[in-house]
């Protein structure tokens, strides 16, 4: 029998998103391949979807394309030029209302904070997956202790960061399988909402109860924000471009 995903209702203490196909417009490890495009991302897909366990494919992606420290540096300006819309606008008024905001990827690391950086998520709230270079910049391996790097992984990071005094309730946006799992387990996200404005997973559609398909991440204000904090921005300028871009006002 399949889990009953919870669905707790706004507000939230803390938002989570998954970072590649969710902040950004693109799957890095598909940016890294090169060559081995094709086949990367049909391991990547394959993943995703929850018909191959992310540990069966993760080390196997990198040792496939082996990035260079310059390259993962270049991915990182990647992530930002190819920001979903509206994804600075969002963290900024999540942060104004009082919010944690954190990123949970199995992406690599240094590119991942490159993106966060450009949307004002601090650095320690940032867990995705370490690389090691060799003293000339080659790819020596990535940190395989990292919870991130196989299935079940993002729901012990979640497990953590809920279990922190005033994290709960915990909303999780996500698009691929590992976000799912997080949104199932017991212990992990209060709310799931599933992200198909860059890719729509079946897999993970079919069993999100709430999800989000417009282009711009301005959809997720009214599934993550209560009425009181919508009316709380509405009464502030900076933010009257998101509100308008969700749709909620004139």
């Amino acid at each position: 029998m399949l889990p009953v995903l919870r669905d707790t209702p706004p507000p939230y203490r803390t938002i989570v998103f998954d970072c590649d196909s969710t902040l950004s417009a693109i799957e890095g490890i598909d940016e890294l391949a090169g060559a081995d495009r094709a086949r990367i991302e049909e391991l990547t897909n394959r993943a995703m979807a929850g018909e191959l366990a992310l540990e069966a494919v993760y080390g196997l992606r990198l040792e496939l394309v082996r990035p260079t420290k310059e390259r993962v540096e270049r991915l990182g300006d990647e992530y930002v030029a190819r920001a979903v819309p509206e994804a600075k606008e969002l963290v900024r008024a999540l942060q104004a209302l009082g919010k944690r905001v954190v990123i949970v990827s199995g992406g690599v690391a240094p590119a991942v904070r490159a993106l966060a950086r450009e949307l004002g998520v601090p650095t320690a709230d940032v867990h995705a997956v370490e690389l090691r270079f060799d003293a000339q910049g080659a790819y020596a391996g990535f940190d395989e202790r990292s919870p991130l790097a196989r299935s079940g992984g993002k729901v012990e990071v979640l497990r953590a960061l809920g279990a922190a005094a005033d994290a709960r309730p915990l909303a999780l946006v996500g698009d691929g399988k590992t976000d799912l799992e997080a949104g199932e387990a017991d212990d992990g996200a209060d709310r799931f909402v599933a992200y198909g404005g860059v890719v729509r997973r079946a897999a993970v559609f079919e069993r999100a109860r709430v999800a989000c398909e417009t282009k711009s991440l301005a959809g997720l204000v009214p599934l993550l924000l209560s009425p009181a904090e919508l009316a709380t921005l509405s009464r502030a300028p900076e933010h009257a471009a998101l509100l308008r871009a969700a749709r909620l006002t004139s």
